[in-house]
């Protein structure tokens, strides 16, 4: 707004808020004319880097009205989009690892900001990047709940993040408060979100992975205290996944749905939701990241009983694992690739917060997915088993990266802990000829409400554990791999290892 009498010329930066004062909307937009004014063409959301590759990479905003957008880079090259508001423009022919200006325009707007390609695969450059989860609305009033997520926590995380100089960050799971039963309330829910994480995005590409609270339902009755509840659908267009689509910018690599599984209930049709954008993989110079959907088909009911058809939380499904088994097989085998990381929502082994389901569920592996009204053949802990045989097979796997418990902690499996039930007669992983000691990093402290620790056969083996708001970097320096923990409300460092 400055000499915006002279210019004609400003921005401003507006809230919707409840008579109760609970901040609905986070917004901003373009005026022209010295009196009266006039609402000009702007970039309401972004712009946001995604996928930044050697080479190239995707810039995505979102306008107030249709225009055709253009990218200008800082060597003279130019890219445009289509007459639309959503934007999502692919940038190619770049030189690795360099820095370049860009410029946004939508007719007489432009906004101009940098980005950083990715070193060619297997450079082995020292580099870091950043890990939480769970930014969802907390408790405190203010900038901690702006209808459906902590913007006051999630800008402190994504500062020091920037301060860091990270290449990349991945956030997996409750970007927001979600359970909504129209689409439109939980697009205002993570509108909120981008507008928060922009300032940063403008720069840092963030892949998100799905959470349990980005889940939008059918709800058919108010019977019992959680009503029933289901993935919406039709899932083409209406579900949990296809809207979680529509908001982030994913890579596209990752396996179709569940049709085809042996509980297929009937070949011909789509049965299931699409994994587009929510299962998939990534490189970054010699580190590979697999993110997983938890929550995928999520049923909510299922854990209170009712025995609807649906997935249940923490529950991966066949057709997910039979992807995980080959993206794990590729980068095992990519001399390029020292490290693998594997990331989901929930933990394997739950610490703080959910004891009561995540892969564990007090133990009872009675508990899994439903289809067509039959229970699966697997139940929680088999699965459990088979995800955390497939990390410790592959040895280039560092860690299992997850969230949905509200707190920060690390622990290392070993063979000596008990994971299992008392009554468990069936095979045991800790006595397998492949076990090795595996890390589980859970950082779901990125803003929700705190969640303490509890106690598990396991808790032996959790070397570090607190509810302080976290950010975790992972420093990769060729084959040496170090974890730090920063308060990012603080900037105190609360947690180093060398993990490898």
């Amino acid at each position: 707004m400055s000499d915006g009498k002279k210019s004609g010329f400003g921005i401003i930066g507006y809230r919707v808020i409840r008579h109760d004062g609970q901040f609905l909307y986070d917004g901003k937009i373009s005026f022209r004319g010295t009196g009266p004014f006039q609402v000009g063409t702007s970039i309401i959301v972004g712009p946001f880097v995604h996928q930044i590759e050697p080479t190239g990479l995707i810039i995505s905003l979102t306008t107030n009205k249709p225009v055709s957008v253009l990218i200008s880079l800082s060597n003279g090259k130019i890219y445009s989009s289509s007459v639309g508001t959503k934007h999502e423009i692919p940038v190619s022919g770049l030189e690795p690892d360099q820095t370049y200006e860009y410029t946004v325009q939508a007719e007489d707007y432009a906004e101009t900001y940098s980005f950083k390609t990715a070193p060619l695969p297997g450079t082995r450059k020292s580099f870091t990047f950043a890990y939480a989860s769970d930014c969802r609305a907390g408790q405190g009033g203010g900038e901690r709940s702006i209808f459906g997520m902590n913007a006051y926590i999630l800008k402190k995380v994504l500062a020091i993040t920037m301060a860091k100089k990270a290449a990349f960050f991945q956030f997996t799971g409750d970007f927001i408060d979600g359970y909504n039963d129209n689409a439109n309330t939980s697009l205002l829910q993570y509108q909120n979100w981008q507008r928060a994480a922009e300032p940063f995005a403008h720069y840092l590409p963030i892949y998100a992975g799905m959470g349990n609270h980005e889940v939008l339902v059918h709800r058919f009755d108010d019977q019992g205290p959680y009503g029933i509840q289901l993935d919406k659908f039709p899932f083409a267009t209406d579900s949990t996944e296809a809207l979680f689509a529509k908001v982030f910018v994913n890579p596209t690599n990752g396996p179709t749905s569940e049709d085809g599984a042996v509980y297929d209930p009937d070949p011909n049709t789509i049965d299931f939701p699409s994994y587009m954008e929510n299962v998939y993989s990534y490189t970054y110079d010699n580190v590979a990241m697999i993110v997983l959907n938890s929550n995928y088909w999520y049923n909510p009911s299922l854990r209170h009983g009712d025995n609807l058809s649906g997935n249940l939380h923490g529950y991966l499904m066949d057709r997910q694992i039979e992807w995980l088994t080959e993206a794990l097989a590729k980068y095992q085998e990519n001399p390029n690739i020292d490290w693998i990381f594997v990331t989901a929502h929930t933990p394997a082994l739950p610490n703080g917060g959910h004891k009561g389901d995540a892969m564990w569920y007090d133990g009872d592996n009675h508990c899994r997915s439903i289809v067509a009204g039959k229970p699966v053949p697997k139940g929680i802990i088999e699965r459990r088993d088979e995800l955390l045989t497939l990390l410790m097979k592959h040895t280039k796997v560092v860690a299992f990266l997850a969230g949905d418990e509200h707190n920060y902690n690390r622990m290392l499996l070993t063979k000596d802990d008990p994971i299992y039930p008392k009554d468990w007669t069936g095979p045991k992983i800790t006595e397998a000829s492949y076990f090795r000691n595996l890390w589980q990093i859970t950082n779901g402290a990125a803003g929700a409400p705190y969640a303490a620790q509890e106690s598990m056969p396991w808790t032996g083996s959790v070397k570090f554990f607190t509810t302080y708001p976290t950010i975790v970097f992972f420093h990769i320096q060729g084959k040496s791999v170090k974890l730090e923990a920063v308060n990012p409300d603080t900037l105190d460092t609360i947690d180093q290892e060398q993990l490898y």
